[in-house]
């Protein structure tokens, strides 16, 4: 097995945006079986899998930039998020969601890489504490 050390440690969070975020409750509690573990005004999570991975649904209204790219966020893992954030527009991305507390020590940022993709970073307690267990 190779094992590589990166500032990208692993999958944090995939978030998704919904039109009607209380449809997308409602459909996504009827596809999993049970309810959203944090609700807050304009986002939804549910923990799911064997590893508790994290789906979000945002409401589409907090698409940052009014409008522009969107779709799934998936959110990597980073211990520096202020300077990979950096990095990454220093290597040529552009800022799609800029640095944002979310609360309880859940910080995200996005960007869009040269090509177009969106990509996520986030320092993540939920992540740490399931790598460490």
């Amino acid at each position: 097995m190779t094992t590589t050390t990166s500032t990208f440690r692993g999958l944090a969070n995939v978030s998704f945006f919904a039109d009607d975020l209380d449809a997308a409750r409602t459909w996504y509690t009827e596809l999993f079986g049970f309810e959203p573990y944090f609700v807050r005004d304009g986002y939804i999570e549910f923990r799911i899998g064997d590893h508790l991975d994290e789906l979000g649904i945002i409401d589409r209204r907090y698409v940052p930039a009014g409008g522009g790219a969107s779709g799934a966020v998936v959110s990597w893992h980073v211990d520096d998020l202020a300077g990979t954030f950096e990095r990454l527009l220093a290597l040529g991305a552009t800022e799609h969601d800029g640095i944002r507390e979310r609360g309880e020590g859940f910080t995200t940022a996005s960007v869009v890489d040269p090509f177009g993709n969106l990509l996520g970073i986030m320092t993540n307690p939920h992540w740490l504490e399931i790598t460490t267990a």
